[in-house]
């Protein structure tokens, strides 16, 4: 709860793991959470120096890393019984192949969807969410997407259902953590300037804001919702699109 004295975005002495954290917005996060005074734990499925670099040295030097694969449960649960209980839970790892879901290899991009965009999520919360509720406090925030709720924008259908299942998962997963003061949500974005959208045809001239959002404007939600200033909010969706779509 927060109070008149209580910064609703301070995050100090929080330990909080982010996943994906050598994606855009993975990255954004984890430099937001640590300017709030956050103990990180970094992971993604690059090399641990991947991960430094993208995240960069005065980062990196103060939070503890991780190669992992998080849409394996044996290795999310190996990870959780060495690192212990965290406070937060903010996972922004994704992938969106732009492929030929016509094409006779095309379950191979589906598979690969579903491990990292709807596995790895679910991994991730049924190894974290156990300590959050015996701490009686605990936050997770996961990535869903515009093309969740419409289809989106230049994507493909396999991103498109991972994405409404996360939203889906978030309402039903709320629910198993709010009698235990665990708060879930979720995060919808719009375009966003990173690797997944570079060079993809996007055309921000039909956009409102004509732009695509920058991943520190998508960061800022996920610091907001591990903060004091969130504490009524759980089993929301956060559109932060610019007004490409309403529902």
């Amino acid at each position: 709860m927060t109070s008149a004295d209580t910064s609703p975005f301070d995050l100090t002495g929080r330990r909080i793991l982010i996943s994906g954290a050598a994606g855009g917005i993975g990255r954004a996060t984890a430099r937001l959470c640590a300017k709030q005074g956050a103990q990180l734990v970094l992971i993604d499925i690059v090399s641990k120096q991947q991960i430094r670099e993208h995240v960069g040295a005065d980062i990196a030097d103060r939070a503890e890393i991780h190669s992992l694969d998080t849409g394996s449960r044996p290795d999310v649960t190996a990870l959780a019984q060495h690192i212990g209980a965290v406070y937060a839970l903010i996972d922004t790892a994704a992938i969106a192949p732009h492929d030929d879901w016509m094409a006779e290899d095309w379950e191979e991009a589906l598979d690969r969807v579903i491990r990292a965009n709807i596995k790895g999520p679910i991994n991730l919360s049924r190894a974290f969410l156990p300590g959050m509720m015996q701490a009686g406090e605990g936050r997770v925030v996961l990535c869903g997407s515009v093309a969740g709720w419409m289809g989106g924008l230049r994507t493909g259908p396999h991103y498109a259902f991972s994405k409404g299942g996360i939203h889906a998962f978030v309402r039903w997963l709320s629910r198993q953590g709010a009698p235990h003061n665990v708060l879930v949500n979720g995060i919808a974005p719009g375009p966003v300037e990173t690797a997944m959208t570079e060079g993809k045809g996007y055309d921000t001239s039909l956009y409102p804001l004509k732009r695509m959002a920058k991943p520190e404007e998508i960061a800022a939600t996920a610091v907001f919702l591990c903060g004091a200033g969130s504490g009524y909010a759980s089993g929301a969706i956060f559109d932060i699109n610019g007004a490409t779509h309403f529902h």
